[in-house]
């Protein structure tokens, strides 16, 4: 039977300086950013962080309830600073959970290195350009996983990877799938023609509304960077100018068009559709 918490553990009853650190990474993305770290909320995403490997700075876990085991037994197995923090305290850590959660954990944030993606075999590399949503960001983080994306990569003045709604809509894919800022799209030009020198055919796609074919029409299956472009303005003219085709998803009914992440969505599904025809023969 797995009991309490032992060893060295702190506590904090108060709003403290350190609490109030911890506090600004909830909606302050420069204090995210100069900290390096972010706050993680959930059983599957904060599993998805230790299972891959992320740092975890600190575990915060509620001092005034009964733990379920999976608590008892994060607590236990995972190398790292724990917190025993008075219930109410959590809870304000605690974003949109309604109940408080039992734990929260702090995590180091990744490297925006572009080298973090691998690309072996056909890579399938994801760009959303300038998005506004952290909904949106996490929401397509989630789709690359389930299709088998090697990356996403976030350009421009954009919402923040770690903003907690969109580490929440990811559900854990944040920390599967290789997800890179960039300030803008040179320096992601730059890795893909460095990649292409290496012998990775890449083809850059764009998606958009008015472009020249169907998406199910176009060949996928190579080594392929799909573009997603602004909610509202859609890709930048940099993108736009990069790509090889721009492809669009044809749509019925009254809607004039598609959510940007639910657009990326059908996007990867089609390269997913194409690729498993392939390996079937």
């Amino acid at each position: 039977m797995i009991g309490p918490p032992t060893g060295t553990t702190l506590r904090v009853t108060t709003r403290n300086a350190r609490f109030q650190q911890w506090q600004a990474l909830l909606g302050n993305r420069g204090k995210r950013t100069r900290l390096g770290e972010f706050l993680v909320h959930g059983v599957r995403p904060i599993d998805m962080a230790v299972a891959h490997g992320w740092s975890i700075r600190a575990l915060l876990y509620d001092d005034g309830r009964r733990l379920s085991r999976w608590a008892l037994e994060l607590l236990d197995t995972v190398d790292t600073t724990r917190i025993a923090m008075a219930s109410a305290l959590l809870h304000e850590l605690g974003a949109k959970e309604d109940d408080g959660p039992e734990v929260v954990a702090v995590v180091e944030s990744a490297r925006d290195d572009l080298d973090r993606i691998p690309t072996g075999g056909d890579p399938l590399v994801v760009v959303f350009d300038r998005p506004v949503s952290p909904g949106n960001v996490g929401a397509l983080v989630r789709s690359a996983d389930a299709f088998g994306a090697a990356g996403l990569v976030v350009t421009g003045h954009a919402a923040d990877i770690y903003d907690p709604k969109a580490v929440r809509a990811s559900t854990g894919s944040l920390f599967a799938v290789p997800t890179i800022r960039q300030p803008s799209a040179p320096p992601v030009l730059s890795w893909i023609d460095r990649a292409r020198r290496r012998g990775v055919d890449f083809t850059v796609v764009g998606l958009d509304e008015h472009g020249d074919i169907d998406i199910g029409e176009h060949d996928l299956t190579g080594a392929t960077v799909l573009l997603v472009g602004n909610e509202t303005v859609g890709l930048a003219a940099t993108w736009r100018e990069a790509c090889a085709r721009l492809v669009r998803i044809p749509i019925e009914g009254g809607a004039s068009s598609l959510n940007a992440a639910t657009a990326g969505g059908v996007a990867l599904y089609e390269a997913a559709r194409q690729r498993r025809q392939v390996d079937l023969g």
